[in-house]
């Protein structure tokens, strides 16, 4: 829960739970770049300046859950540099990946915006379809509420 706790922190402190308008207010560069196919995006903490990289190859809809899965790095982890702890160590990067799922599901999928689908008897699968984001992590957010 500590995860919601921290995005309802930051809707709050930027009064809004769009992407641009927080990046933008954190003083946060987005570089879309051509990325090996295999890469979708990262962030990197560079002399007191953070950058989110996208692949440019996306679709606009997995832009915009990676931009936010990696605004969910810069808050979550900010001192993390997670390609160079896949290329370079053994540590396992999988908990603060999931971690940075759970904040975009948070930040693109508010509790009441669930329980109008709730009361509009949508399935996980078609809230997942809407938002554009696999079933996996709408369960997620489900997961949180109940």
């Amino acid at each position: 829960m500590w995860i919601k706790e921290i995005v309802q922190d930051l809707i709050n402190k930027h009064q809004t739970n769009d992407f641009s308008v927080i990046a933008q207010q954190m003083n946060i560069q987005i570089v879309e770049h051509n990325l090996h196919e295999e890469i979708y995006g990262f962030y990197r903490y560079v002399r007191r300046n953070k950058y989110i990289f996208i692949n440019s190859n996306l679709a606009e809809h997995k832009k915009k859950f990676v931009r936010v899965h990696e605004l969910g790095h810069v808050v979550l982890h900010p001192d993390v540099d997670t390609p160079f702890m896949r290329s370079n160590t053994y540590f396992s990067v999988d908990k603060i990946e999931h971690q940075a799922n759970r904040f975009a599901v948070e930040l693109l999928i508010s509790d009441e915006l669930v329980q109008e689908y709730i009361s509009e008897q949508l399935t996980i699968y078609d809230i997942a379809a809407l938002h554009h984001i696999p079933v996996d992590l709408v369960k997620l957010k489900f997961k949180g509420l109940f």
